[in-house]
């Protein structure tokens, strides 16, 4: 029998080829997230895994990112290219580079890059790109992500383009300077090792595939793989109508002015095989440290964009090419110094919920509804009895919104953030703090057809003598949106020493002392709904009723579901009428 083999010149040939070399490269990249997480200090990054690495090519443009944040999805090559900018003609096999400076390319503080360059025989070929959020960077509150600081100077030490390492040397002063502008020396430098440790990790990754392909190969399959997610990107969005729509949310306020809300505006147009994302129209920067930089704002564009299309395309500069983001200076979208921008997670998680608000005027049946408002950020910070240095840092993972297809997930990352929540065990072994609960929140997720996801609550006690207490968190008054008749999901909370006669209610940003013995609880929101609740399966009211995220009332007053007994069961006739009373209530005929 002959084997048939496409001759290596073949279209065919290149295709097989050009595939496998993409796999290659996400593997890479995979192994460089791997590392991280398998060598870092801080729960930060081993638990939560706030953090992403990627590769890029010679002109540092993103070719493949492993198994991280979509919120770094475009953070990497524009930071790159400001610290190319800062030493261009003066990289040297060897070197490695690092910055935080968000008006240099970064975002925040907490987030240091590091980037290595890599080398074929004299020749740059490819760049090593980890970026990590630190448990601290000096500044005023312990962990750096304070919501209320109104400007870069009080959010900690601010790290330019700078050589890290010179042709393989350590540049020992500037180790030094980091070490002494942090609370936790030895965890913020063991974490900046092991996103060393990944760029080497893909210094002999890309040093194989040289080995294999040769130099001019791999560039050439490299700028394969990123016109490969340009064809993909672009036929995903020819295939979608073309339109324009705009939608408008709230943040709830930026903690220095309280009670004041600030418009998120944003308006998509679809054309032909190319989109634009427009944030004109949003807030003016704010005087909280809730800022965007530019890349954050494009990050949650790219993400929104890319979650309604049809097909599977790697993240890389590709992606980029057919989707336009416009978001003016000065504004909450794309802020300038001194702008405060710690704390513009926030902003980003609710710039996702926004852009996709937009979209589901044009794609209703790809689009869920909002979901919690983004990881709540929490940070517990302070000195136990020996005087010894302890800082906490937590992003709750919430819900989603019910979706045109599903109901929403509880318990689950927001889509904007690919992050984990903390174990209790390791919360506790690691700080003087005592998690008492940690537990879905019954009849909190919007209804709907399909139902929004339940809101998670998690408790803690402070066991030191005191420590500060910052939390970052949003939608206490502006709810997560329903779509499609779908309802709003329940508002976030914090209370102080809750149940006791001490019970305070607490704004959802927060910095305060936490005293010994006292009890701080947070509660996420719960997502939006989709579709019109009167709608939504027995069978699917009946599982929530049993698995305890529906209460008996609730299913008769969202759902027009009766149900009795415990455990509870349904009476679909008396169900059957009250869905006929409340659909004639509301004046439908179904």
């Amino acid at each position: 029998m002959t084997e048939l083999r496409p001759d290596r010149d073949s279209p065919a040939a290149g295709a097989i080829e050009e595939e496998l070399f993409r796999a290659q490269l996400a593997a890479l990249g995979d192994e460089m997230a791997l590392t991280i997480y398998r060598s870092s200090y801080s729960g930060v990054l081993k638990n939560i895994m706030d953090y992403s690495a990627a590769l890029c090519d010679a002109e540092g443009r993103l070719a493949a990112q492993g198994l991280s944040v979509p919120g770094h999805l475009c953070s990497i090559p524009i930071a790159l290219a400001a610290a190319r900018r800062a030493y261009e003609g003066r990289i040297r096999p060897g070197d490695v580079l690092a910055m935080n400076d968000p008006y240099e390319g970064g975002m925040h503080l907490p987030d240091i890059f590091v980037f290595r360059p890599i080398f074929a025989s004299g020749e740059l070929i490819a760049w090593a790109a980890t970026i990590c959020h630190h448990t601290d960077v000096g500044g005023r509150v312990p962990g750096s992500n304070a919501s209320d600081s109104t400007e870069i100077y009080a959010e900690g030490l601010r790290i330019p383009p700078l050589k890290l390492y010179r042709e393989g040397v350590a540049d020992e002063s500037l180790f030094r300077i980091i070490e002494k502008n942090v609370r936790v020396p030895a965890r913020v430098l063991g974490d900046l090792r092991s996103q060393l440790a990944a760029c080497e990790i893909a210094e002999r990754g890309m040093t194989e595939l040289i080995a294999r392909h040769g130099a001019m190969s791999v560039r050439r399959l490299i700028a394969a793989t990123m016109d490969y997610s340009e064809r993909l990107t672009r036929l995903s969005l020819a295939a979608l109508p073309d339109g324009e729509a705009s939608f408008t949310d709230w943040i709830d306020d930026d903690q220095i002015d309280a009670g004041r809300p600030i418009p998120l505006c944003c308006t998509v147009r679809k054309r032909g095989e190319q989109m634009e994302i427009d944030w004109t129209g949003s807030s003016p920067q704010v005087k909280g440290a809730i800022n965007n930089t530019w890349s954050y704002t494009a990050a949650a564009s790219f993400t929104a964009v890319k979650s309604v299309l049809a097909a599977e395309m790697p993240n890389n500069d590709g992606v980029f090419r057919a989707i336009r983001v416009i978001a003016p200076r000065g504004t909450i979208a794309n802020a300038l110094p001194p702008a405060a921008c710690a704390a513009r997670g926030l902003t980003g998680f609710r710039m996702l919920d926004c852009c996709l608000g937009a979209l589901a005027a044009l794609y209703p049946d790809r689009v869920p509804a909002a979901s919690e408002g983004g990881n709540t950020g929490i940070t517990i910070g302070g000195y136990d009895s020996e005087r010894r240095p302890f800082i906490y840092v937590d992003f709750l993972s919430g819900s989603w919104g019910g979706r045109p297809w599903a109901d929403g997930l509880e318990g689950n990352t927001n889509m904007f953030a690919n992050m984990a929540s903390f174990p209790i065990e390791v919360i506790e072994a690691d700080n003087p703090l005592e998690v008492l609960a940690w537990r879905i929140v019954p009849d909190s997720g919007g209804a709907g057809r399909y139902r929004g996801g339940m809101a998670l609550e998690r408790t803690w006690r402070m066991l030191a003598e005191e420590g500060i207490l910052q939390v970052r968190s949003d939608r206490a008054t502006h709810r997560p949106y329903g779509l499609q008749g779908g309802a709003p999901g329940t508002p976030s909370e914090n209370l102080l020493d809750p149940g006791t006669e001490r019970e305070r209610r607490l704004p959802a940003k927060l910095t305060m002392t936490l005293r010994q013995g006292e009890v701080f609880r947070h509660r996420l929101a719960g997502a939006g709904g989709w579709g019109d609740p009167l709608t939504r399966e027995f069978s699917r009211v009946a599982r929530d009723l049993a698995e305890g995220l529906v209460s008996i009332e609730a299913a008769a007053r969202d759902y027009g579901v009766i149900a009795r007994g415990d455990p509870p069961r349904l009476d679909l006739a008396a169900s059957d009428a009250l869905r006929q009373r409340l659909r004639a209530a509301r004046g439908c005929a179904e």
